[in-house]
């Protein structure tokens, strides 16, 4: 190979590597902006999650606040986004139901899956003890609540006594007639 056919190949690799370059910084730059739309559309998305799910408890805890019944009990008072922090756990209820010795549980949710109903049975129970001693020897009943169900859901909650509350045209409609005390 010769000096001239030497300097014509390294002239045409730079230029072929300033080309690749300038298309790698076009590619960087469609890249960053694309994150920024991905991250503006997940805060725009995690809105619309908070906003169900605040819908979703303000439905049912306005629905049950002038008849405070699950399951042919009648309870004292309620709250709703029922929530404490102290130093050895933390819990957030979204609706909680009191009377002088029982206490309902209601977990909500926009679209109710399985295992909502499996966290609310073998964690909420135990964690809402745990942060509320006084309440230890009290019956506990459940319910979940959503404006979405499916069959196998509905199932798996009167399989386990756990109360169904939804929507059912303006009314809600509760089914607690298997309800059980854990």
């Amino acid at each position: 190979m010769t000096d001239n056919e030497l300097k014509e190949l390294v002239a045409s690799l730079a230029v072929s590597q300033a080309k690749t370059d300038a298309k790698f910084l076009e590619t960087e730059d469609q890249m960053k902006r694309t994150d920024e739309t991905l991250k503006r559309m997940g805060i725009h998305l995690g809105g619309i999650t908070d906003n169900n799910g605040a819908n979703t408890e303000d439905y049912f805890y306005n629905s049950l606040v002038d008849n405070p019944v699950l399951g042919g009990i009648k309870y004292d008072s309620i709250a709703k986004n029922f929530q404490i922090k102290s130093r050895r756990s933390q819990g957030e209820f979204d609706i909680v139901m009191f009377n002088g010795e029982n206490v309902a549980l209601i977990e909500c949710k926009y679209k109710a899956h399985e295992k909502d109903v499996e966290k609310l049975i073998h964690k909420k129970v135990d964690s809402f003890k745990d942060l509320f001693p006084i309440y230890a020897k009290h019956k506990f009943y459940l319910g979940i609540a959503s404006f979405s169900f499916y069959p196998e859901l509905e199932e798996l909650a009167k399989q386990n006594g756990v109360a169904i509350l939804k929507q059912k045209g303006e009314v809600m409609e509760i089914e607690a007639d298997n309800l059980k005390v854990y």
